[in-house]
């Protein structure tokens, strides 16, 4: 049995990670942000018997002492702790330069300690506004927000190493990812959430596009890039190929939900980003994930709406319900 460390466990992708990497026989160590009730963040949500088989480590990402006990006897750590939240970025971008940078320098002189191979987690947002589409590895990068230019940061570093180096590591560059537990912080499950318990859906702004994928197959594509002898050093996309504008993607996500006549607003400001910063398109071309790795998506988007609005309509608790119908 493989032992793999999985940074960020408690978050959206990594607790959907943790699951299947168990669910694939492996021995996980996971890495969770301390806080004074120990919180599990979304392990919670495992089944018993998944939750005792874990080995979990309360810290800050940003602590080099716990990063690397974590990683004592890991293959691999997938390295998915961070500071994701982009309008966040824009008040406190010294807080996530810190947490996304630095986090990832320890995540990489641990492993260099170790030997163990490093998975990198990405976004789609370092390239800004796509030039071309649908877009390769080689996109040229432009990050628009402090997030997105906190984690072409944390790229580069993990980049460098392999080639500085010789760590084993690679960037895994996953473009928006969807489905249960995650939080109303992105744009299908405030629109579900809506849809489900209120009286209209009110969002940003309708014309940005973007390429969702769904939870599951992102956390097998985690796996696959990691199997994989071909990986190492590189960068590999994961994404469906498939562009829809938040404007379509709402009156989907209502039809999810059975709420197909639901007014639909572009109205909220705070979901809308100063306009330099606004990333207007994004949709991957994955067939070098396929040709390294064999990976495709296997849960279509309208499959993948329908699964979250469930998840949703079950644990209305998860989520800011204040004047929604409950």
């Amino acid at each position: 049995m493989k032992k793999v460390l999985v940074t960020g466990a408690g978050g959206f992708i990594g607790h959907r990670l943790v699951r299947t990497l168990l669910e694939s026989g492996f021995m996980v160590n996971c890495f969770l942000r301390y806080t004074s009730s120990s919180s599990m963040g979304l392990l919670e949500t495992l089944p018993e018997e998944m939750k005792r088989s874990i080995n979990c480590f309360y810290g800050d990402i940003r602590n080099p002492e716990i990063v690397r006990k974590a990683m004592e006897d890991c293959d691999t750590v997938f390295h998915l702790a961070a500071l994701i939240g982009i309008p966040y970025s824009y008040q406190c971008p010294s807080d996530v330069v810190s947490v996304n940078i630095g986090g990832t320098l320890n995540v990489l002189n641990s492993a260099l300690e170790t030997g163990a191979q490093v998975v990198s987690t990405s976004t789609s947002e370092v390239y800004g506004s796509a030039m071309v589409v649908p877009m390769t590895e080689s996109h040229p990068l432009n990050a628009q927000s402090p997030y997105a230019a906190s984690k072409t940061g944390a790229d580069q570093l993990t980049m460098s190493y392999h080639a500085a180096f010789g760590l084993p590591a690679v960037v895994c560059r996953p473009f928006n990812t969807f489905g249960p537990g995650q939080s109303q912080r992105a744009v299908i499950p405030s629109i579900l959430a809506q849809a489900l318990f209120a009286d209209e859906v009110v969002i940003g702004s309708t014309f940005p596009t973007r390429d969702f994928t769904f939870v599951d197959d992102t956390a097998a594509a985690f796996i696959a890039i990691a199997e994989s002898s071909k990986t190492t050093g590189r960068v590999v996309h994961f994404g469906t190929g498939r562009e829809i504008s938040i404007g379509d993607l709402a009156k989907l996500a209502a039809k999810a939900a059975h709420r197909e006549g639901i007014t639909i607003r572009a109205s909220d400001p705070s979901r809308v980003r100063p306009g330099s910063s606004e990333v207007t398109r994004l949709v991957a071309s994955s067939e070098l994930a396929l040709e390294l790795t064999g990976w495709k998506p296997r849960v279509s988007l309208e499959e993948g709406l329908e699964i979250t609005a469930d998840w949703i309509k079950t644990h209305p608790s998860h989520y800011r319900l204040r004047g929604y119908r409950v």
